[in-house]
């Protein structure tokens, strides 16, 4: 089994609260940004690169 620790496991973890920052952040509905949360909280590897892939993004204001 693998087991992430020490460094490995901290980047996943920052990587994992941006994309649900992100996630929170977009314009889709409430019920997608649940079902994205869970999906990057459940399966923290797998859910980040499903949601980088495919998932919302968040508004960016073009400045």
């Amino acid at each position: 089994m693998l087991e992430i620790t020490g460094l490995g496991g901290l980047i996943i973890l920052i990587l994992d609260l941006w994309a649900i920052v992100s996630i929170i952040g977009s314009a889709s509905s409430t019920g997608k940004k649940v079902l994205w949360c869970l999906a990057v909280i459940l399966l923290p590897i797998l859910g980040f690169i499903a949601w980088l892939l495919f998932g919302p993004r968040a508004e960016q204001s073009r400045t």
